[in-house]
């Protein structure tokens, strides 16, 4: 879609919406870091090099935000003690006019329209309010939400922040809380960005665009569906080579994908992922994991990742409708498994793909474990692995995963995306195809969860008296049942 044709249509008796644009690699062509920081150098406002600066800076420029980059930008606050707001302010005049020239070049035409439609515009940047507020004056825009610096009744910053870390989840808070001030309605908005991590603002808008986006960014859009443009083209220009084909799940996007998969996907955890090379280098197989959390997905696709295969996901559908998860999810070729509807289309969907020769990663025991349930020692799974093994004769891979409930419990309908100072740890152990017989699926599947238990850490393989607070973990939200009866719950024959 052309910049010059997005923004029509919206009638101002309609409720007021608003466009928010990112700064870094969206409206500007690169990052405005380095721009910052010697600015700051001239003006005698800082006197050393952060070690790593520069390596950061081209890493940005080049692929987006990084958890390190947004690491050293949360510390600027601190690093900000001391100095004077007036001289910062002075600093970030001087450099408006050298970002202005960084803006890409038909960014001027969203402005002009979203204009004509009566929405204001708003710059939505981590970057600090006191340096970016020169250059969105300059532009002319209505209003900036950015990351603000508490200041003292010296005129000096604290090292504190006023307000929330403009990043992320805290970006859409500022943003949220900008359009709830001004009576703005965020269905009726529009919002511009090429980060990953500007997601939840994208999301919460009813008119989503990405531009430029970093390579994490290309899989959300695909698997949302939002348009991609690029500010450095003219609207309508052939430019397809930079345009993201992937209107249906195959297999050139599905390596792209796996290609991506890298733990700084998800800088709200920590992996230690061994054993991947029991996954066969070419063939059938069925990875089977347990089940603690949505966020297995997650660690799975960073298992099959290490192969540099490709893979199809069997699971049921309230992952494929999980956030973030889901997405990754439908991105892997998922099959989604309506469970109680006794279909046997997932089954064989799944056979189908093992008898092309392609991995199937599955977890038998087909939903998180809830309540009393969740501590016990004994897996138990569903028969499907086991009915797949049977039908295609493909080997069955073990992998036991274990801290993914600390990065998103049952009782939590997203994954704490904020926890990057201090993630949790999760880990993924793969195991030797297991020995099973091909004759009794209930044998076979004892068998299976058997051998993914004994690749659990320790605590994972004993007894454990859960506290009312772990219990209530386990359970999803509006759980109104008894979380130590959950025993009842037992595996069926799907």
């Amino acid at each position: 879609m052309s910049p010059s044709k997005q923004p029509h249509s919206a009638a101002l008796s309609q409720p007021r919406g608003a466009a928010f644009f990112d700064l870094d690699r969206t409206l500007l062509a690169g990052a405005s870091g380095e721009v910052f920081s010697s600015a700051m150098k001239a003006a005698g406002l800082v006197s050393r090099t952060i070690p790593g600066e520069k390596l950061l800076f081209s890493l940005f420029n080049t692929i987006g935000e990084t958890l390190p980059s947004m690491a050293l930008a949360r510390q600027a606050v601190v690093l900000a003690r001391g100095k004077s707001r007036a001289a910062v302010q002075v600093a970030a005049q001087a450099v408006a006019p050298q970002l202005a020239a960084m803006v890409q070049p038909y960014a001027g035409l969203l402005f002009a329209e979203h204009r004509a439609a009566g929405r204001p515009i708003v710059l939505a940047t981590t970057t600090p309010y006191d340096l970016v507020k020169p250059f969105a004056d300059l532009l002319g825009f209505d209003d900036v939400v950015a990351t603000r610096y508490t200041t003292g009744a010296d005129g000096l910053y604290d090292g504190t922040l006023s307000g929330p870390f403009v990043w992320s989840s805290g970006k859409l808070a500022a943003v949220q809380s900008w359009a709830d001030y001004h009576g703005i309605d965020m269905p009726s908005s529009f919002a511009y960005s090429d980060s990953f991590y500007d997601t939840p603002m994208l999301a919460a808008v009813g008119h989503p665009f990405v531009v430029n986006p970093d390579p994490r960014m290309v899989l959300m859009a695909a698997a949302r569906r939002w348009p991609v443009i690029h500010l450095d083209v003219a609207p309508g220009a052939a430019d397809a080579s930079r345009l993201p084909s992937v209107p249906n799940v195959g297999v050139e996007i599905q390596k792209l994908v796996l290609a991506l998969t890298h733990p700084m996907m998800f800088p709200y955890a920590r992996f230690d992922i061994s054993g991947f090379d029991n996954i066969p280098a070419t063939g059938p197989a069925i990875v089977c994991g347990n089940h603690r959390s949505y966020f297995d997905v997650a660690a799975m696709a960073l298992v099959i990742a290490k192969t540099g295969r490709t893979v199809r996901f069997l699971g049921k559908k309230e992952v494929f409708d999980a956030p973030i998860i889901g997405q990754l999810a439908s991105a892997m070729g998922g099959i989604r498994v309506e469970r109680g509807t006794g279909s046997d289309e997932p089954l064989k969907a799944a056979a189908e793909a093992l008898e092309a020769g392609d991995i199937v990663a599955m977890m038998p025991q087909g939903t998180i474990p809830r309540g009393i349930a969740f501590f016990d020692p004994v897996l138990k799974g569903r028969w499907g692995a086991a009915r797949l093994a049977a039908m295609t004769k493909a080997p069955v891979i073990p992998v036991g995963i274990w801290g993914t409930e600390k990065v998103w419990p049952r009782n939590s309908r997203l994954p704490n995306i904020l926890n990057v100072l201090d993630p949790p740890l999760v880990t993924a152990n793969v195991g030797a195809p297991v020995a099973l017989s091909r004759r009794s699926e209930d044998a076979d599947t004892r068998r299976l969860m058997k051998a993914i238990s004994s690749l659990l850490p320790p605590e994972g393989r004993a007894k454990y008296v859960p506290t009312d607070s772990e219990l209530a973990a386990t359970l999803p939200p509006g759980y109104e049942g008894d979380p130590r009866a959950e025993y009842k719950r037992r595996p069926g024959r799907d």
